[in-house]
């Protein structure tokens, strides 16, 4: 493959573009389809709280553990999308390494099924030790381990992935420490105002989630053990922090990897060049610590925890929303002021997600301090703050992304209705859902609870209402997607 390097970045032939693009309209259309369906589990997890649907509590843990790893999952392999296709315009990817990828994400996809669906396995996401041993005869331990090693193969195939990421960011840039802009932040080298925002954002998510997925390998390892050899009995309180430290990475790095796409396109929207620069350089230096040392927020309740790895979570959860979000929602704020923009439904969904990621951010910290933790913790605030996050931060990117690949962002003709009813459908919906959660958490009403007392059942109601619109809303992006994407042409 020959290759020319413009104005930094990366020239491919067509046939080459032609196959990257087919990859990553497979990782959207992939990651889209398992979201509504994670949508649908979750407005059917709701009807049952609210008592408009009976299901069993068996059927509702089945559905509840396959959707916090369904989401997770379609986070994962859509924002791999996002990043790849704009990380591979200032660096070489291997095509081969990223459809590998895809192919052992949709194996181990197959197997977390088999083991909820078939083998009846419900521990949630998290098989915190020593649960998925111990199900007293709701699941076997064949289930349980076809679910982690179907979690330990997706994290395999994003280590590879990864492992690639950063020779093709080395071959590049020499250095990782290069490439995230610490040359130019601590003055080695001069402020290059073009230094790509996609490769700084890219490195920051390679570091973090490389460390977070493979903490994630090892305690599966670890619990797969315990499965079969009962004897080995690893502390319960380090398998915790390893499955938190892995989960809270890799669910925050799928953010991270979808900011991408504000970078990239919304300068292409207003015209504005995205400059980065030292105060950019530093706010994602500080996010690489921020992100892998906030974890223990989620472990305020286990009083074995010592009391400084505590006190540090809270006070980086306090921070860690600040640099990164300073540089970037202000600096998308200065792009789009008064510049002209024609706010097409990419561009509306883009500008969304800003809003979604800040203030969602804002129940996070207050979940972070010790006193409210206490209270709010095991409730329905904590499915608020992240639903607040992917159903109006995350996922606009990725979907605002998909847009643009149909050439919707590009487009002279007045927004389509059905692209409108989409919008205002899916963001009522999303953001009755969360404050319908954080409403619960504030009075009390528990988490991870398949039946739900008198007093509850009206804001379950309520929700399911508000997932109704979430679900209407995602339908419109779905057809869009699986109708214009599959045969649109690599925008330029």
């Amino acid at each position: 493959m020959s290759a020319a390097e413009t104005s930094g970045k990366i020239e491919y032939s067509d046939s080459v573009n032609r196959n990257a693009l087919i990859a990553v309209k497979a990782h959207l259309i992939a990651g889209l389809l398992v979201f509504l369906l994670m949508m649908l589990g979750g407005l059917t997890m709701r009807a049952a709280q609210g008592t408009w649907l009976e299901i069993g509590a068996d059927l509702f843990y089945q559905i509840m553990t396959v959707h916090g790893v369904g989401v997770v999952g379609a986070a994962v392999i859509a924002s791999t999308g996002v990043q790849w296709y704009f990380l591979r315009q200032y660096v070489r990817l291997s095509n081969g390494i990223f459809w590998t990828n895809f192919i052992i994400f949709l194996t181990g996809v197959v197997m977390i099924l088999g083991s909820i669906f078939v083998g009846k396995y419900g521990g949630a996401w998290t098989f915190l030790y020593p649960l998925p041993a111990i199900s007293m005869g709701a699941w076997s331990n064949g289930a349980a381990a076809l679910f982690q090693l179907g979690v330990l193969i997706i994290g395999v195939g994003l280590l590879i992935l990864y492992l690639d990421f950063g020779r093709a960011i080395l071959a590049r840039y020499g250095s990782l420490a290069r490439a995230l802009g610490l040359t130019q932040l601590f003055g080695k080298e001069p402020v290059d105002y073009k230094h790509p925002a996609a490769v700084v954002a890219s490195t920051m998510v390679l570091i973090v989630n490389f460390l977070g997925i493979a903490a994630g390998a090892v305690v599966l390892v670890m619990g797969l053990i315990n499965l079969y050899y009962p004897e080995f009995k690893p502390d319960a309180l380090l398998m915790k922090n390893l499955i938190y430290f892995f989960g809270h990475v890799i669910i925050n790095a799928t953010i991270y990897a979808s900011v991408i796409a504000v970078y990239e396109l919304l300068p292409r929207f207003t015209g504005r060049p995205w400059k980065t620069n030292k105060p950019f350089y530093a706010a994602w230096f500080a996010i690489v610590f921020m992100v892998m040392g906030v974890y223990p927020h989620h472990l305020m309740m286990d009083f074995p925890m010592p009391s400084w790895a505590l006190i540090a979570a809270q006070i980086l959860s306090f921070g860690s929303g600040i640099p990164v979000m300073v540089v970037t929602g202000y600096g998308a704020l200065m792009i789009v002021y008064r510049s002209g923009i024609k706010w097409s439904t990419t561009a509306k969904l883009l500008v969304l997600s800003m809003f979604g990621w800040g203030a969602g951010v804002v129940p996070a910290i207050l979940d972070a301090m010790i006193t409210v933790n206490r209270t709010f913790h095991n409730t329905l605030w904590v499915p608020g703050h992240f639903h607040f996050y992917l159903l109006i931060g995350l996922l606009p990117m990725i979907i605002g992304f998909t847009y643009y690949l149909t050439g919707e962002g590009d487009s002279k003709e007045e927004t389509k209705t059905v692209d409108n009813l989409g919008f205002y459908a899916y963001l009522i919906g999303a953001f009755m859902t969360s404050m319908v959660f954080l409403a619960s958490g504030a009075n009390s009403i528990p988490r991870r609870w398949a039946a739900h007392l008198p007093e509850w059942v009206g804001y379950a109601q309520v929700g399911t209402v508000a997932a109704s619109l979430v679900v209407i809303g995602m339908l419109f992006f779905i057809v869009r997607a699986l109708v214009s994407l599959p045969g649109a042409s690599n925008p330029r």
